[in-house]
């Protein structure tokens, strides 16, 4: 970490702690917290008792404890077990089995109070304690010395189910980078491992009845029994149970490798290495697919005792189903009249062997039907609206759209992003109003363009709703930031990420783009004809209106009942560019976001307050529990440069960050081989998905923004842009060797100078001119084209400072 950012840093928790004494830098934040005045100090010894029931994995606990508080502090905390009556730390535990196989069973509450002279601890769990510890943990911080706040904290998780699904088939990850992430899960209070063992490019457990499996299709790669074991004991002993996921009947091109003749279609199948949905898929007219099914779920249970086992189910391509002549005869037979319902008689197959085996069913949102038994939990990809029809269908479900860690995003896209799907756009057009509706059309370089309409609702005077129908997707109501005759600019979060639609409106036509993160995509479309508007003063009423809207597609109106089968969310990180090197990078801290969402209030909502309490985090987990994601990132830009200093490429990233979303895959499918032949050792792979020291400017930028006056605020903003300035002249050699970054570093020292400029002309004048306006947008619009993956995100700042002028 920079001065620089240790500096803000300081400088905004300043702030922020003005305006939030009462909140602690703890998250996942509890549900309730009450402070009261004064601390409690921790010597070198702390005298412990526990009060009830005692085992061996609690001893090894509390054990554990002392060893990450060295880690911490650098304090060597001497843990004696006494009397209840001489103990400074005591533990009430009513059960202290570890966690339960069954989600029923799990009670992960505790209550926590620190008063002046001893911290106790209750639970009714073991489970529970485990929480309350690592809360204990983070209020004792990083510092040398020991000051606990005096606090009764009372906490619960919001949702039962809080997962990370970490991809181990796409790139292979070692059982010791794997146990560090568990480590790391444990303290956000996650309690779910999604094991993606099974998938296209690899067959990653070892089985006994299948050896081919792992004997051809794992590359070498894969996880042995006894190495199952540890980890599921490993992740059990931290409070964690580990789902496995087995893919079923799709995402099947390992099986083909190993056993073609379980396949649709005729093999030798080769190993699949390039990324996306493949051919390949299980024969559910062959009996012998059932008795492979039954097998593989039997190994499974034996090593998996948790009671839910993930069949994946999704992105089932029928092509080979529906060109099998026998696959054909079987469905007329059955009855089944496509290809959906094929899979769904497939599912219930697979529901009979998994009930066999006393496991229930979990699966990507193609599982859902009306066949299937409502015990079953639908894991959505596909967002909000898939969340809204499993409920609304009696199934449970969880939601981890808006939780791709692989995907680069800001941390506030995952804050606002909540399991509870949001309410049905209600639009109320009153007699005297009109509704303005465009057809839009944003093309991608990988998959079909992202369409839909948007429109506007207004009266004579004002825009009074603006809403968003993506094709496929329910209705959105946007946030207007700016309208007029010629243009028109509003944003909203999508599966995508944050988009801001900037429009130009040319008579019936509209050109523009849709920054989708911090990159533009082109967009285009027209005006809807004949939609909706007054004629000849005639009089339209509301109900006519409303059929004049553009369509929208269908979403429950959900009641409480159906909320709560909403069981919770899972951060994923799938590992087309993540591999060995960059795991901790990919993941952290931006998982402390998505933990907090799905434990904390709904209500909690200040994002300021969020990254405050999650740069306090990072900062502790790295010591606490050994996270690399620092290490990784020094590690992959000290590889690019050599043998030369990487201070010019640290302040050179400092403006950088990686496209956001999907852009980067879209890159790689449109210029390299979009498989694991691409090399993950670039520039943008040792970049963290937000830009930390950028965010910090930005924060200061925006105070100074509010008050040009304050000099302290204008000189740290000026001296930064003149570091990114003179780092030019210091970058130039390692731009000899890598002259595929010379473009980029052109466009952040002109990021830097016009930020520059700006500042300046900002203290002397509020106002701007058409034409200087102009040139300003010109370099934005350049900082922020893709080049290698990344963009110059420091062309933020440039937007910020260029919004505060008026134009004359």
């Amino acid at each position: 970490m920079t001065k620089y950012l240790l500096l803000l840093t300081c400088l905004l928790c300043s702030v922020w702690a003005n305006a939030q004494t009462e909140q602690l830098l703890l998250m996942p934040y509890p549900q309730a917290v009450e402070r009261q005045q004064g601390q409690l100090v921790l010597n070198k010894n702390l005298n412990f008792a526990i009060d009830g029931k005692q085992s061996a994995q609690l001893n090894k606990i509390l054990k554990d404890l002392g060893v990450r508080v060295k880690q911490q502090t650098g304090h060597k905390l001497r843990l004696k077990k006494t009397a209840v009556a001489k103990a400074q730390l005591i533990i009430r535990i009513e059960d202290i089995q570890p966690i339960a196989n069954h989600i029923d069973d799990w009670n992960e509450s505790y209550q926590l109070n620190i008063s002046a002279t001893k911290i106790e601890l209750a639970a009714k769990q073991l489970v529970g304690a485990q929480r309350g510890l690592e809360t204990l943990l983070q209020l004792i911080g990083t510092a040398p010395n020991i000051q606990l706040p005096l606090v009764n904290i009372n906490d619960h998780p919001r949702f039962k189910w809080r997962g990370l699904l970490l991809d181990t088939s796409r790139h292979f990850f070692s059982v010791a980078t794997i146990k560090r992430q568990i480590d790391a899960m444990a303290a956000a209070k996650y309690n779910i491992f999604h094991w993606h063992l099974t998938d296209d490019q690899g067959w990653r457990f070892e089985s006994k009845k299948y050896p081919k499996l792992h004997k051809l299709a794992s590359d070498g790669e894969y996880y042995t029994r006894r190495q199952i074991r540890d980890v599921v004991a490993y992740a059990r002993a931290r409070g964690i149970q580990v789902l496995p996921e087995i893919d079923m009947p799709g995402h099947a091109s390992a099986i083909a490798v190993a056993y073609p003749e379980l396949i649709s279609a005729p093999g030798p199948y080769p190993m699949e290495y390039r990324w996306g949905v493949h051919k390949p898929t299980l024969n559910p007219a062959d009996e012998k697919v059932y008795e492979f099914a039954d097998a593989i779920i039997a190994e499974v249970a034996e090593l998996f005792p948790f009671e839910y086992l993930h069949i994946g189910g999704d992105e089932v391509d029928p092509e080979q189903w529906n060109t099998n002549p026998a696959i054909q005869s079987f469905m007329k037979e059955q009855g089944l009249k496509d290809h959906r319902a094929l899979q769904a008689y497939f599912n219930q197959r697979l529901q009979k062997i998994l009930h066999k085996h006393q496991r229930k069913m979990i699966g990507w949102d193609e599982i859902q039907h009306k066949d299937l038994p409502r015990d079953i939990v639908i894991h959505s990809w596909r967002g909000p609206d898939g969340v809204s029809d499993a409920v609304s269908h009696g199934f449970q479900s969880i939601l981890s759209t808006g939780y791709y860690l692989d995907q680069a995003q800001t941390g506030a896209y995952h804050y606002r992003n909540d399991p509870i799907p949001p309410k049905p756009v209600v639009v109320d057009i009153k007699d005297n109003e009109t509704v303005t509706s465009w057809r839009f059309e944003m093309p991608r370089k990988r998959g079909k363009p992202v369409t839909g309409t948007f429109s506007f609702v207004n009266d004579d005077k004002n825009i009074r709703q603006t809403f968003i129908d993506f094709t496929g997707k329910s209705r959105r109501e946007v946030l207007l930031k700016q309208h007029t005759k010629n243009d028109a600019v509003f944003s909203l979060d999508t599966w995508m990420g944050p988009v801001e639609f900037r429009v130009n409106f040319v008579a019936d036509n509209i050109s523009g783009t849709a920054m989708v993160g911090n990159t533009p995509y082109v967009i285009s479309g027209e005006k809807i004809r004949n939609n909706f508007s007054l004629q000849d003063g005639q009089k339209i009423t509301n109900i006519n209106a409303q059929k004049q809207l553009p369509k929208m597609e269908p979403v429950a109106h959900l009641s409480a009942q159906q909320e709560s089968l909403i069981l919770g969310g899972e951060a994923a990180l799938w590992a087309e560019i993540v591999d060995e090197q960059s795991i901790d990078l990919r993941l952290w801290p931006r998982a402390f976001i998505v933990a907090e969402r799905l434990w904390s209030a709904r209500d909690l909502q200040d994002e300021n307050s969020m990254y405050v309490r999650m740069d306090s985090a990072e900062i502790w987990a790295e010591k606490s529990i050994g996270l690399l994601h620092r290490q990784q990132q020094i590690a992959a830009l000290q590889s690019l440069a050599g043998k030369s200093d990487i201070t010019p490429m640290k302040i050179f990233a400092e403006m950088l960050e990686p496209a956001h979303y999907y852009h980067r895959q879209h890159e790689k499918s449109t210029y390299e081989t979009y498989s694991k032949a691409d090399p993950l050792n670039r520039l943008a792979d040792a970049l963290p998905a937000e830009n930390a020291q950028l965010r910090l400017f930005n924060q200061r930028l925006e105070l100074w923004l509010q008050n040009p006056r304050n000099n302290a605020d204008y000189q740290a903003l000026r001296t930064q842009f003149e570091r990114w300035i003179d780092n030019r002249a210091a970058l130039q050699p390692l731009l000899d060797e890598n002259p595929e970054w010379l473009a980029l570093a052109k466009k952040t020292e002109l990021v830097a100078r016009t930020g520059l400029m700006l500042l300046e002309q900002r203290l002397k004048t509020s106002a701007l001119t058409q034409s200087e306006r102009s040139k300003v947008m010109e370099v934005i619009q350049l900082a922020q084209m893709l080049d290698q993956e990344l963009v110059v995100a420091a062309a933020s700042s440039l937007e910020k400072i260029l919004d505060s002028f008026t134009q004359t």
